[in-house]
C-alpha cells in the first residue's frame, strides 16, 4: 500500500507500482469505441502510461492535454490515457479538446488493472478511482520509469517521464 495526499489530507493506493525492471502486468481495458485493447498488443512500442483518477477534474484535464502535445511526433510511441471513466466521457472530451496523440483507455469492466499496478485508491473522496501516476514501459514490455504523484491534485513531472521514453 502507498501513502499518498489529496489535498494534504492521507490516501493509500493498493499497492505499488510495478518495480521498474520488470515485466509490465498485461491488461485489458476498453478504448473509446468500446472496443478492447491488450498491452500484449502493444509489444514493439514505447508506451507511457498516464493513469489519473477522472477526466472530471481540472488537473487530470491538463496532463491529458500535456501529454497529447508531448506525444506529438514521438517515434514508436503510444501514450495511453487510463481512468474508470466510461469511454463515452473519454470520447466526448477528446473530441472536444481535439486530442488524437494518445489512446484513451477504461478500467470499468476489469478491477485486475487497479490491482495489478497498485493505483485503486482505498480511501480519500477519491476511494475507487485510479490513483495519479506514470508508468514508462519498453519495447520488449518492461517497466523502465514509474512515477506515483505524491498528491494527488498535482500534475507529474512530465520532463521525467518524456526523459524515460
Amino acid at each position: 500500500m502507498a501513502k499518498i495526499t489529496f489535498k494534504g489530507n492521507p490516501a493509500n493506493s493498493s499497492g505499488n507500482l510495478p518495480p521498474v525492471g520488470t515485466k509490465a502486468p498485461d491488461f485489458t481495458l476498453v478504448k473509446s469505441d468500446l472496443t478492447q485493447l491488450s498491452l500484449h498488443e502493444l509489444k514493439g512500442k514505447k508506451l507511457l502510461l498516464n493513469i489519473f483518477p477522472s477526466l472530471g477534474t481540472s488537473v487530470c484535464a491538463n496532463a491529458l492535454r500535456k501529454f497529447n502535445q508531448l506525444a506529438a511526433g514521438r517515434d514508436n510511441t503510444v501514450v495511453l490515457a487510463i481512468s474508470k471513466d466510461l469511454p463515452f466521457a473519454h470520447n466526448t472530451f477528446c473530441s472536444t479538446e481535439g486530442i488524437a496523440n494518445l489512446v484513451t483507455l477504461s478500467g470499468f469492466r476489469d478491477s485486475s488493472f487497479g490491482k495489478d499496478y497498485g493505483v485503486d485508491l482505498l480511501d480519500s473522496p477519491f476511494a475507487g478511482l485510479y490513483a495519479r501516476s506514470v508508468v514508462i514501459i519498453d519495447e520488449k514490455g518492461f517497466v523502465k520509469y514509474t512515477e506515483l504523484v505524491p498528491e494527488i491534485a498535482i500534475e507529474p513531472d512530465y520532463d521525467k517521464a518524456i526523459a524515460a521514453l
